[in-house]
């Protein structure tokens, strides 16, 4: 589990194929060293909002193995070598939960539709794809490449984001322009509670 607050910065150093066939499955090497400086084979990076599993960690970077579900579902397909990705180790049951509660596991994917500068912050338009839409509600939370946002607006096949400084200055979302993906995780609660009240009498409970 994540809370959406990204403690790095981090740059992608290689993505090698992985398998026999195309798009199949990848590696990613990530430049990270907060997020590497007690990660060991296992542990959980969110990468971009995507949970990834440590392979190898040393001298400030991590390897992680990509299935093609993910490279499908997320943006982490579209990545080089030289990209920036926020990221963010698993939280501590201890930690203060500062964002809200993310799985770092992507819904789908969204891209941002426009950018207006204000005098301290940006006001983004994101694309919502139509089986995410009934997810997302004017000041809920939403995570966007694993960052943890409060929506300012819901339209018909969007939404929107207010970005304060801190966050154009510190995570992606800072330097992604109009028409680049983003990862889009929805609450998690609004899934379940949907699943509770439309489930049949012979469904899950």
């Amino acid at each position: 589990m994540f809370t959406g607050i990204v403690e790095e910065l981090g740059e992608v150093v290689a993505i090698e194929p992985v398998g026999d066939t195309a798009g199949e499955a990848a590696r990613l090497t990530i430049q990270g060293p907060t997020v590497t400086s007690d990660a060991a084979h296992g542990d959980s990076v969110s990468v971009n909002g995507v949970c990834l599993t440590v392979t190898e960690s040393a001298d400030g970077r991590f390897s992680a193995d990509v299935m093609k579900e993910t490279l499908d579902r997320s943006s982490l397909g579209d990545l080089a070598a030289g990209s920036p990705v926020n990221l963010e180790r698993a939280a501590r049951i201890s930690a203060r939960l500062g964002g809200h509660i993310v799985q770092g596991h992507v819904d789908g994917t969204g891209r941002i539709l426009e950018r207006v500068p204000g005098t301290r912050w940006e006001t983004v338009r994101i694309s919502l794809p139509d089986g995410l839409a009934r997810y997302v509600v004017e000041k809920g939370s939403i995570a966007v490449d694993g960052v943890s946002l409060t929506v300012a607006s819901v339209d018909p096949g969007s939404f929107t984001i207010s970005l304060i400084p801190t966050t154009l200055d510190l995570t992606t979302l800072g330097r992604k322009a109009a028409g680049e993906p983003v990862n889009l995780e929805v609450d998690v609660v609004a899934k379940y509670v949907e699943r509770l009240v439309t489930a049949d009498e012979g469904g899950a409970r």
